[in-house]
């Protein structure tokens, strides 16, 4: 068991806007998370306004790139995926991070790295898991695949995140009714508003407790 009062240090995945990062910093400022705080955000792309959130919530933001094709001349000694593989591990360690959240990371994380880190790390997708979920399965494309498939309910799963996309033990769940109406990019901001941005802070100050008082 960690020492009374002591926090656990997260860090925060993103590729993109960053809203669901947003959810996370108004959930610690509020208290809904108090067993940790987030003292890292990573990107992987450089102009993701989720680095924005985090420099204007006092959090460390750092942009590391995913792919060699994007490669600044800072990291030309990167080997693309496995490279900013091999630094978030560094960035892991020199950080004493003991959770990950992925919060719109828009890439698979390797099994090499996965196996690291068990029972560490937590995603949010947004569907009902098993249902619309897996490899190709994400942003926008699972609200189209929802729709497409004419479901009358979706919503949002957080899960512990193993060696199969989308595979891991279920944390927490929670439904949307789909409308009508709604076009892909209305129903992701139901699913965002009603499941994602609630589930995601509960599910985060859970795994955090639990890392806290030695239970996982």
């Amino acid at each position: 068991m960690l020492e009374q009062n002591k926090k656990i240090k997260i860090a925060v995945l993103i590729s993109g806007g960053g809203t669901n990062l947003q959810a996370l910093i108004d959930a610690e400022k509020s208290g809904i998370i108090k067993s940790g705080e987030i003292s890292l955000v990573i990107s992987s792309k450089e102009d993701a306004y989720g680095l924005k959130r985090a420099e204007n919530a006092g959090i460390r933001g750092i942009y590391l790139p995913s792919s060699k094709e994007r490669m600044p001349k800072e990291f030309k000694g990167f080997k693309g995926f496995k490279g900013f593989e091999d630094e978030l591990s560094n960035l892991i360690k020199e950080n004493n991070i003991e959770l990950i959240v992925l919060a719109g990371f828009m890439k698979i994380l390797s099994e090499e790295f996965v196996k690291k880190y068990p029972n560490r790390i937590i995603n949010v997708h947004p569907s009902l898991i098993p249902s619309f979920c897996g490899k190709g399965a994400y942003g926008l494309k699972v609200h189209e695949m929802a729709l497409n498939y004419g479901v009358k309910v979706t919503g949002a799963t957080v899960h512990f995140v193993n060696e199969i996309p989308d595979g891991g033990e279920i944390l927490l769940q929670k439904a949307v009714y789909v409308e009508d109406d709604d076009t892909p990019e209305i129903l992701q901001k139901r699913v965002m508003q009603e499941a994602e941005w609630i589930l995601l802070p509960k599910a985060v100050e859970m795994v955090s407790k639990k890392i806290m008082e030695g239970e996982i």
